[in-house]
């Protein structure tokens, strides 16, 4: 979702093709033997095949809302909040969203360790809705930015596992930062549906 976020935004042209995860097209795997999406080919050659690094592609060619941080020190906040979304955030959530997969009863304790990184969302929130004195918050500053891109994906999967329990934490502007990007024309973009893509035969 995040790397066609990015996609969307710099309005850099490419075509889509979606695949079903349960029977990968020999074409992916070819471009990209670890058969994860997204999968980006480049007309060089070049493949990429993490999704933030598609974003960086994306909007270095063009960024006209201005999602890109714009100094080293907002760079390096971007770099060490991804890393802890991508890694510790997901780790908590995969064991909470799917517990019988890591031979877990429940998810209980992963979604209170999940919360600590969400309570971390919710200061940077706070912080900058008081530094901005603006009525919505991001967690990129005055406007969405790259940072929130990446992260709200991931803080809807852990909303949806039980979104009456996520709605009754004390993280008001968290929640309403994550309903404000559900509602926004972006997102339904992103997640509107497309037909499988059909690997052209040998």
């Amino acid at each position: 979702m995040r790397a066609r976020l990015a996609l969307r935004v710099s309005g850099v042209a490419y075509e889509h093709r979606e695949v079903a995860l349960k029977a990968k097209p020999a074409p992916m795997l070819a471009a990209s033997p670890k058969g994860t999406v997204p999968v980006l080919c480049l007309p060089s050659g070049e493949v990429l095949d993490e999704s933030v690094d598609i974003m960086y592609w994306a909007l270095q060619h063009n960024d006209p809302q201005g999602w890109l941080p714009s100094s080293p020190e907002a760079q390096a906040l971007v770099d060490g909040s991804i890393a802890l979304n991508d890694g510790e955030f997901k780790a908590h959530l995969d064991r909470y969203k799917y517990p019988q997969r890591f031979g877990l009863e429940n998810g209980l304790q992963h979604r209170a360790l999940g919360a600590k990184v969400l309570m971390q969302w919710a200061l940077m929130l706070e912080a900058n809705h008081q530094t901005h004195s603006q009525m919505q918050a991001y967690l990129a500053g005055l406007q969405w930015g790259l940072l929130d891109a990446c992260v709200a994906p991931f803080v809807r999967q852990f909303a949806r596992t039980d979104r009456q329990w996520f709605d009754a934490q004390p993280w008001t502007l968290l929640s309403q930062w994550l309903t404000a990007f559900e509602n926004s024309e972006a997102f339904v973009d992103v997640m509107a549906k497309h037909a499988l893509w059909a690997a052209p035969e040998a």
